[in-house]
């Protein structure tokens, strides 16, 4: 067998996946291992990109901790060897599948710009501390090279945290220190280059008392870098062309960053305010509208309470809306994870298909309920059923006040209502008034939606109205007589109709039968015409006779015999 064929007989069967996975040190990309390495190579990529810079520009601290640089150095650079034999154990997808083949992932990666980064990010530089001494940070500066690795992961939180634009703000933040830090290293490298304390400009004289310290010394410059950096002003001018050049630069990178910056929270806001536009519904142009028509101010209030009340509880009445763009059956598992415990509450879909349950959970409509407010009333037609998520709903009388029965979380309500059961003696009506006490969070299913769900699981409607006639006759709203009337009804109408469909059988047998009888009588007709015409070519036209006329006596008998002659071959259809 081919390796190809292997390769393939692989991807198409799990169980052999499986054991090829376990065999085969391989990564999945999308993966949980793959995140959580990309997230330990954050530690040795900044390690490099904040120290190094820092020990190469501020001489005491390279010198004060050498030992614990050497060990951070080279365990970053064993996390940098380890990622490499990582990247040529990290699989790939192709046509949707993904390849194990360590052949194929090897000349894959081998033959990409990160591969030749990362092994140049890993050459052996700091073997010039044999020559210019081990207090050269700046031999390491090709660690760098491996930034795009941080950046990857990055992307991968992003995708992953349920915080996204706080990611991206902390992100964002993150960015803005390295290049402070580092444009403070530098203006600390660029003083010492020009004599610290030469002018106003340059970092004081460490020899006067304070300016000394290590931790003086970065503050400083980080502090002199941060108002360069946000123009906020209040810095020495510059003395030298030197310092010029790096106010400008600096000015000019305050520009560009000041840009990114303002675009990135833009952009955040913006997504911010998207994502509570899809989550919850836009009350601008509700209280317009109101506004507008001079609705009462009672009733407008109640409107504007129960926005608010959707955006700080975070309730939902758009889940359709947001789950669009999924998959059909992504979205219906993610329904059913969500809805289905709620939903098998219900006593008459206990025990129903899977199948069905999955095509009805897509079907509820959450709905929200403010205080006082009626979810429907006695004698309204029941077009709905509700399900009790979140709050309590009360069982009152008409005066509004007496209350019957309180009804919690996991209850519901109106499911008789979406079934047509024969004998109700409620005939499809609402037999109670239900009012919300508080705030309450209601599923509803429509009778529209369930008969649509239950068209193609017949079985499962006869069980579920099966189960809604023993809920009535416990409730005593089943009427037995009128019940074995409608289906005496019922089987008579369907008698009558088969015994029309039998009529209308026989019917289009019998016009079949004669369509076929006049069908053979128009092709025998046909025939028959078409045989005169044959025949009728061979008669003397009327020319002929005429002349044969003026020829005499033996014209007379050459008429004769041709006469005869034609009689005697005319068509035997005119016989």
């Amino acid at each position: 067998m081919s390796q190809d064929s292997k390769v393939k007989t692989t991807a198409s069967s799990p169980p052999i996946l499986t054991k090829a996975r376990k065999s085969l040190p391989v990564l999945d990309p999308s993966g949980d291992y793959y995140y959580w390495w990309l997230n330990t190579m954050v530690f040795p990529v900044m390690y490099n990109l904040i120290i190094v810079v820092c020990r190469a520009c501020f001489p005491d601290l390279q010198h004060g901790y050498l030992v614990a640089w050497l060990v951070m150095d080279y365990t970053s650079d064993l996390f940098y060897l380890l990622d490499i034999v990582v990247r040529f154990h990290t699989g790939f997808l192709e046509q949707g599948i993904l390849v194990v083949d360590k052949g194929k992932i090897s000349s894959r990666y081998v033959c990409t710009w990160s591969f030749f980064l990362d092994l140049v990010s890993l050459l052996p530089t700091d073997v010039a501390y044999v020559s210019l001494g081990p207090h050269t940070p700046t031999l390491r500066l090709n660690r760098f090279l491996r930034a795009p690795r941080l950046f990857e992961a990055f992307d991968r939180m992003e995708t992953r945290t349920a915080y996204p634009n706080a990611f991206r703000i902390a992100k964002l933040m993150l960015y803005i220190f390295v290049v402070i830090h580092w444009n403070s290293c530098l203006y600390f490298a660029l003083s010492r280059y020009l004599g610290f304390g030469r002018d106003i400009w340059v970092y004081p004289d460490p020899a006067q008392p304070g300016f000394e310290r290590l931790r003086r010394q970065y503050l400083y410059s980080f502090y002199f870098s941060t108002l360069i950096l946000t123009t906020v002003g209040d810095t020495p001018l510059p003395a030298r062309e030197e310092e010029y050049l790096f106010m400008v630069g600096d000015f000019l990178l305050a520009v560009m960053g000041f840009a990114t910056i303002m675009g990135s929270m833009s952009s955040v806001i913006y997504n911010m305010n998207t994502a509570d536009a899809a989550f919850y519904p836009d009350h601008a142009l509700v209280k317009k509208y109101m506004k507008l028509n001079h609705v009462n101010h009672r009733l407008e209030r109640r409107v504007i309470d129960w926005y608010q009340h959707l955006q700080i509880n975070k309730k939902m009445t758009n889940e359709v809306a947001i789950l669009q763009h999924l998959p059909e059956r992504l979205r219906a598992e993610v329904a059913v994870s969500v809805h289905l415990p709620t939903l098998r509450r219900v006593q008459i879909f206990q025990n129903c298909e899977a199948s069905l349950l999955e095509e009805l959970v897509l079907k509820l409509q959450p709905q929200t309920y403010s205080p006082g407010e009626y979810v429907c009333r006695k004698g309204d037609i029941g077009r709905e059923m509700y399900i009790i998520r979140e709050g309590q709903l009360a069982v009152v009388a008409d005066d509004g006040v007496t209350q019957y029965a309180v009804l919690g979380a996991g209850l519901y309500f109106g499911e008789i209502s979406i079934i047509n059961i024969k004998g109700n003696m409620s005939g499809n009506r609402r037999t109670a008034n239900i009012k919300s006490l508080g705030y309450s969070d209601l599923f509803c299913l429509s009778k529209e939606d369930l008969r649509e769900v239950l068209s193609e699981y017949p079985q499962a409607q006869a069980i579920m109205e099966e189960k809604g006639r023993e809920i009535l006759l416990k409730m005593n709203k089943l009427d037995v007589n009128a019940e074995a009337a409608e289906i005496a009804l019922q089987e008579a109408t369907e008698a009558r109709l088969r015994g029309l469909d039998q009529q209308l059988d026989d019917l289009q047998t019998k016009f079949a039968r004669l369509l076929a009888e006049l069908e053979s009588s128009a092709l025998k007709i046909a025939y028959r015409i078409e045989r005169l015409e044959w025949q009728t070519r061979e008669w003397p036209m009327p020319e002929e006779l005429a002349e044969a006329d003026d020829e005499g006596e033996p014209g007379e008998g050459t008429s004769k015999d041709g006469e005869g002659r034609a009689g005697q071959e005319g068509p035997p259809g005119l016989e």
